[in-house]
């Protein structure tokens, strides 16, 4: 049966999360619809993509509002792509492990655990940092990677059932523009395959 998926952006980050989903619609690669693109904001960038492949669109400027929009659209998977409201608690009650989002930085599997490098160098977890900062901070401490988790959005901060990870090693020149630009490419394909294995398996 084909899923019902919500992607939720905002009017920060430059919507290739959003495209790489669409994309993975409509080669078929994920067996799901689009059912809405939800953004905060009217004026957000990433809406003429939604505009140019004819989706809907649904502005929710309050947080409160989100629940009852999501309930009515009936989706079985919501993607975070550059979402910045809160997401409350009672839409993460209705919705249990039905959210996804990316965060810049390698999550562990418990809130006590730590997650290795290919090189088996200890990863950063990142947690409390949003992408510039996190970027910034890979380049800053010198480890030998950077990383991003696909995970499910739990009660728990920057924590949540692990969907996939990725990783990219940090060369000596690189700027968080370099290191991003590099990583993000690796980001979006692990967002379209997490979201295949799901709309496949429905886990």
């Amino acid at each position: 049966m084909t899923k019902r998926i919500a992607v939720l952006v905002s009017n920060i980050g430059t919507g290739t999360n959003l495209q790489a989903i669409i994309d993975g619609v409509n080669s078929g690669k994920i067996n799901a619809e689009i059912v809405a693109v939800i953004s905060d904001v009217d004026n957000s960038p990433v809406l003429q993509r939604v505009k140019e492949h004819k989706l809907p669109i649904i502005i929710c400027p309050k947080k409160e509002d989100l629940l009852e929009i999501l309930k009515n659209l009936k989706t079985d998977y919501i993607c975070l792509a550059g979402w910045k409201q809160i997401i409350t608690n009672e839409v993460l009650d209705t919705f249990p492990n039905k959210i996804l989002n990316t965060h810049p930085g390698l999550i562990p599997d418990t809130l006590d655990g730590v997650v290795k490098n290919p090189d088996g160098t200890e990863a950063l977890w990142n947690r409390g940092k949003m992408t510039n900062a996190a970027i910034q901070n890979f380049l800053d401490s010198r480890v030998t990677y950077a990383g991003c988790t696909n995970h499910l959005l739990s009660h728990e901060f920057d924590f949540g059932p692990v969907l996939g990870r990725c990783f990219e090693k940090i060369q000596p020149k690189d700027t968080i523009d370099s290191l991003y630009t590099r990583l993000k490419v690796k980001e979006n394909q692990l967002y379209v395959d997490v979201l295949a294995k799901l709309c496949k398996e429905d886990l």
